[in-house]
C-alpha cells in the first residue's frame, strides 16, 4: 500500500508540474489565460468566440452526458440495460 502511495504522489507533482503553462508561454498569453496554457493564445475577437463557442459546447455536452447517464428514461421493458441490470 505504500508503494501505491508513493507512485500517486510522484503522478500528481508530474501532472502539477506539466499543467501549468511555462515562463516562456506566460509572455505569448493574454492576461486571461496567462497560467493555463502553453503556445500562443487567442489574439483576435474571432478567436475569443471560437473559444467562447468551443467552452459552451463542453459544458453542454457534460451537463447531457451527466444527464442521460443518471436518469436515461428508457422504460421499455425489452431495452438493453435490464438485460445488464437484473442479473444476479
Amino acid at each position: 500500500m505504500k508503494i501505491l502511495k508513493n507512485i500517486a504522489i510522484l503522478v500528481c507533482l508530474f501532472v502539477i508540474n506539466f499543467a501549468f503553462a511555462c515562463e516562456a508561454c506566460k509572455l505569448q498569453q493574454p492576461k486571461v489565460t496567462r497560467d493555463f496554457t502553453h503556445g500562443i493564445g487567442p489574439r483576435g475577437d474571432y478567436d475569443w468566440i471560437i473559444v467562447a463557442v468551443i467552452a459552451v459546447i463542453t459544458v453542454l455536452t457534460f451537463i447531457y452526458s451527466m444527464k442521460f447517464l443518471l436518469k436515461p428514461g428508457e422504460k421499455d421493458a425489452d431495452h438493453i440495460k435490464y438485460s445488464i441490470f437484473n442479473q444476479p
